[in-house]
């Protein structure tokens, strides 16, 4: 009788074997905000709507070549619009139809489906050019300010305060006014876009500067920057090495609510009739016709109306998430 052959482990009172235990991983920073915007179902419903309405501006002239959507195209058919009532559009919902999903504007019939997806890319790249500006200005002299103190600070934010104290509504009225004939080689559309993105973001810059510096000032007594300070690092490596890669997460919340600010003061600006000119579609230009026509024809404001509401609000929901999920405290 053969004895049977004795394996490690299946000896009587050998301990049983015991599988390598999981590798535990550390998660970063970004893995951690991550992770709690992702439980703030409102907060993700508002990125995927700004998302979506960043395609949308960015692919409006494909989309409108695409369907063959013309937002300056005239229809002034008999069964579009009624001449005997103004030339009012014909039909309930301000003529919507398969034609025109909703609807068609007074005396012209122009779709205002393609005048609204028109004037998603105008707004968008207003607000997001004169947030970079206003950003870039406000970081470097906020992180300047907080970082170096003394008579630096006190300058800065004396000039902070200079340009807080501008009547921000009357200076862009007033500089966008006299400049629509044509500055530094533009004309048209090209100079009005630029126009409007210097004035909004060059003189917004100050509530960014505020924000940084107050960070950079908590940031500057941090270990790391003592570190850096031991080992021979000089002002310019702090603040852009140092400094900046922690006030990314306060910048971009700040920026995800200053966008749907700066959406709303164009759209203001092109209702006074000192922003976009027309022709070229814009909401708040939608908004400045419709005006007249908003006891008899409700539809011609909503489409606008609607569209900067839901921007704007897609916009807040996402930076009251990016804010909850970058906060420390947060749960």
């Amino acid at each position: 009788m053969t004895a049977p052959i004795k394996t490690a482990g299946n000896e009587p009172g050998a301990p049983a074997t015991v599988s390598p235990a999981k590798k535990i991983e550390g998660r970063s920073l970004g893995q951690i905000a991550w992770t709690r915007f992702k439980r703030d179902k409102i907060a993700v419903a508002g990125g995927v709507v700004v998302i979506l309405l960043i395609l949308l501006a960015v692919l409006a002239k494909p989309i409108e070549a695409l369907f063959g959507l013309d937002p300056d195209a005239l229809h002034q058919d008999p069964d579009i619009l009624d001449a005997n009532l103004g030339g009012l559009p014909i039909g309930d919902w301000g003529g919507m139809s398969w034609d025109h999903p909703l609807g068609v504007d007074p005396l012209q019939g122009r779709d205002l489906l393609s005048r609204a997806i028109e004037g998603s890319w105008v707004s968008l790249l207003v607000a997001f050019g004169a947030t970079v500006l206003s950003n870039t200005i406000g970081t470097v002299l906020g992180v300047m300010a907080g970082y170096y103190g003394g008579w630096v600070d006190t300058v800065i934010s004396r000039i902070m305060d200079v340009f807080l104290a501008f009547p921000l509504l009357l200076f862009a009225i007033a500089i966008s006014t006299s400049l629509q004939g044509g500055a530094f080689g533009l004309h048209g559309l090209p100079l009005h876009i630029m126009v409007l993105i210097f004035v909004i973001g060059f003189f917004n810059w100050p509530y960014m500067g505020r924000i940084v510096r107050g960070q950079t000032l908590s940031l500057r007594e941090r270990e790391f920057v003592h570190a850096a300070r031991s080992l021979g690092a000089r002002g310019p490596f702090i603040l852009f090495k140092e400094l900046l890669p922690n006030l990314v997460g306060p910048i971009l919340v700040y920026s995800t609510l200053l966008i749907p600010t700066n959406i709303l003061f164009e759209a203001g600006l092109s209702f006074l009739g000192v922003g976009i000119q027309p022709p070229q579609a814009s909401w708040g230009g939608m908004l400045n016709d419709a005006i007249k026509y908003y006891q008899v024809d409700p539809q011609y404001m909503v489409v606008p109306g609607l569209a900067i509401f839901l921007t704007v609000l897609a916009f807040n929901l996402l930076g009251d998430g990016l804010r909850d999920a970058l906060d420390p405290k947060s749960n």
